[in-house]
């Protein structure tokens, strides 16, 4: 599968004991307890898109944040699948990724300057490594620059590990790593990989 062109900033250092997430029954919203925040996780709709594209110009400096054009081909994707984070119908988050079991490309994860520290891009991931694996993905990459400390420790502690050194993958002069993680088996995954299933 193609590897398209992907960047993590230090926006995805999130610190948990910064605000206590509750899951509320009979949805995908939680509650940010001690920040009173509510943020409801759902999927991308066609016309979030300029709020999508606001918020990667936001996140990212000139040169790597995505273009209108770029971020239209990575939606319009069909193996693409896009999360939105909103609170009170503005987008406060977004992560997007590509696939093709196993394999599985995590392409961008953003979140609102405002919005940093409280759990968002933990929500973001987790939910979409879980319908990653129920699609049968088993193996999610990524990538993210040598020198950006933080958002190496932020993909190290959510069990992503270094698999290799790409030289000048950011604007033709910035090395990048690349990661990967293995998801949780499921007999759809494992059916994915030509393996068949162990015996009772």
């Amino acid at each position: 599968m193609a590897r398209p062109f992907c960047r993590f900033a230090p926006i995805f250092v999130i610190s948990l004991s910064a605000a206590l997430l509750l899951p509320i029954a009979g949805g995908n919203t939680l509650t940010a307890v001690q920040t009173q925040m509510s943020v409801t996780l759902r999927d991308y709709q066609p016309h979030d898109f300029a709020a999508v594209h606001r918020l990667d110009q936001a996140c990212f400096p000139a040169g790597i944040a995505y273009s209108k054009t770029t971020l239209k081909y990575f939606l319009s994707l069909p193996s693409a699948d896009c999360l939105v984070a909103a609170e009170e119908n503005r987008m406060v988050g977004f992560i997007l990724t590509e696939e093709n079991p196993p394999l599985a490309h995590l392409i961008t994860l953003d979140v609102a300057g405002a919005h940093r520290r409280t759990g968002i891009g933990s929500l973001l991931l987790s939910k979409i490594e879980k319908n990653l694996t129920l699609r049968g993905v088993r193996h999610v990459l990524l990538e993210t620059a040598i020198d950006n400390d933080a958002a190496v420790a932020f993909w190290l502690g959510h069990g992503y590990r270094i698999e290799a050194v790409l030289k000048r993958y950011y604007l033709r002069r910035l090395d990048a790593y690349e990661m990967r993680k293995i998801l949780p088996a499921t007999e759809k995954n494992i059916r994915s990989e030509g393996r068949e299933k162990p015996l009772e």
